[in-house]
């Protein structure tokens, strides 16, 4: 684990642009687009589903291997969830340097919006460990904000 005294944030950079939310940890981009899926909603039974992807870029000099995953999510309502877990959809990808991995996962919500964010543990060629930023970004039903 980085030793460093600084905080998560302090050590990432975070922006949002247009329903694209980005983190930057130690040469790990992190960019996490988040769509409602009305589909296999159902409001009426407080069943909200969210499909999220998130694309992972290794710009370090080095290969990080993504080992665990912890998510911390919020419904509008004040519940609170957090989830840990090996690697991501069943995988534990080594991302080269210049290289990325993407993927597709989905989150349910009792509530028409609410917020995800988190850290991925991650793992140099060195056996160094750090943990990259996943931004908060938002989950919401169209029209729920208004």
């Amino acid at each position: 684990m980085a030793t460093s005294r600084q905080s998560l944030a302090q050590r990432c950079a975070l922006h949002y642009q247009r329903g694209v939310f980005v983190a930057v940890t130690e040469g790990v981009r992190v960019v996490v687009q988040a769509q409602f899926l009305p589909e296999q909603s159902s409001p009426t039974a407080r069943r909200f589903v969210f499909a999220y992807t998130i694309r992972i870029s290794n710009e370090s000099p080095v290969n990080v291997k993504l080992v665990s995953r912890h998510w911390l999510i919020q419904h509008a309502s004040g519940k609170r969830e957090e989830v840990r877990g090996p690697g991501v959809v069943g995988e534990q990808p080594v991302i080269a340097p210049g290289g990325g991995y993407q993927y597709t996962s989905g989150c349910i919500l009792t509530t028409p919006h609410g917020t995800m964010e988190g850290t991925y543990e991650m793992v140099r060629d060195d056996g160094s460990t750090f943990r990259a930023a996943i931004p908060a970004f938002s989950l919401a039903m169209p029209h729920a904000l208004n």
